[in-house]
């Protein structure tokens, strides 16, 4: 899985054109934003709203699904089972895609906001495509420049050894505090 960070809205245009590129030969892709709806509080991208942005502009005339936790138990397996047979092209998400999902024909993943996810989760998410015998990308769409956020997504982009990423992750947390 090559794994790539898109810092610039020219970088997130070529991930749009990328996903385009996979879905035209016959692929599928997940995109994943932190939230379900949009926040007054967080200037974060929602599953609702980039469900309703990507269908109008970049990924327009594609067959996106949406899946979220609030969905209901039928409409999440309804989606979910449209996506493993291959008839929804995109697959917009929150986190939970991150356990449990094996469908070999994706072969994109876009975190959207990735800065807000931890090393772990990203790492999770990143373990959803790369499952079939076609190359597979990640990309991480987030400007920003906090140093914490910038080591976190260059350690993603350098490595997808787990292990690897738990170091960098006690690194950049530490260990805890004992009470």
């Amino acid at each position: 899985i090559v794994t790539a960070w898109a810092k610039t809205e020219a970088d997130e245009a070529d991930v749009w054109a990328s996903v385009r590129r996979e879905v035209a030969a016959g692929r599928q892709a997940y995109v994943v934003t932190p939230l379900i709806e949009e926040s007054d509080k967080l200037e974060v991208r929602s599953a609702e709203d980039t469900f309703a942005h990507l269908e109008a502009d970049e990924l327009s005339g594609l067959r996106l699904g949406l899946l979220h936790g609030r969905l209901g138990s039928a409409d999440k397996e309804a989606t979910m089972h449209q996506f493993r047979e291959g008839r929804l092209d995109v697959l917009v998400a929150t986190t939970v895609i991150e356990v449990g999902v094996d469908v070999p024909n994706a072969t994109v993943m876009v975190v959207l906001d990735a800065d807000r996810f931890g090393i772990a989760q990203l790492h999770q998410l990143r373990g959803r495509v790369g499952r079939g015998s076609e190359q597979s990308w990640c990309y991480l769409v987030s400007s920003s420049d906090t140093p914490e956020a910038e080591a976190r997504l260059e350690a993603l982009v350098k490595t997808t050894d787990g292990f690897a990423l738990a170091e960098v992750d006690l690194d950049l947390r530490g260990e805890g505090t004992i009470m």
